[in-house]
């Protein structure tokens, strides 16, 4: 028997009913495939999530059978390696073993302005003649410079082999 001194507990709001929403039919199903193929990547990669999870049967909208063909192709892609286990993701923490223990490679030095790196530099001394033009900032730039490089080394070949 309860006591009179206690107070009631309030009562619950009723339930409100839940829309029942049209369950996502299989679209294997749907388009009559019968196994699903291991090599088919395009199709793997819409049942894994960004972060390379394989994604469940609510959210995909398979049936049974096919997720378990799925799960199977996606894990086969994975170890014959077309397929990642992983997606790459960028940490902001930064790990490591403190601000100033940089093991065997020594400080860094002062930080000041950097010098940036010359034509000279890369391609060295040519017949006593120093270029004197800086390196440019874009890579295209940068490949033409490592190109011409490469030019002036097989006519430096050619020379010693004269």
């Amino acid at each position: 028997m309860p006591r009179k001194n206690m107070p009631t507990p309030p009562k619950r709001a009723p339930k409100i009913e839940k829309r029942h929403t049209k369950k996502k039919p299989c679209t294997f199903c749907v388009h009559g495939v019968i196994a699903v193929d291991y090599k088919d990547l395009a199709q793997l990669r819409k049942y894994i999530s960004d972060r390379g999870k394989i994604r469940g049967r609510k959210v995909s909208g398979n049936c049974q059978q096919h997720q378990r063909d799925v799960t199977d192709a996606i894990k086969t892609a994975r170890e014959l390696a077309l397929l990642p286990y992983t997606q790459r993701t960028v940490t902001e923490k930064r790990g490591g073993r403190g601000r100033d223990d940089r093991g065997d490679r020594g400080s860094r030095g002062p930080r000041g302005e950097k010098e940036e790196a010359t034509l000279a530099d890369v391609l060295g001394d040519i017949d006593g003649e120093v270029i004197r033009e800086e390196l440019l900032e874009d890579a295209s730039t940068a490949e033409a410079v490592f190109e011409a490089a490469a030019i002036v080394e097989e006519a430096q070949a050619v020379e010693v082999s004269e």
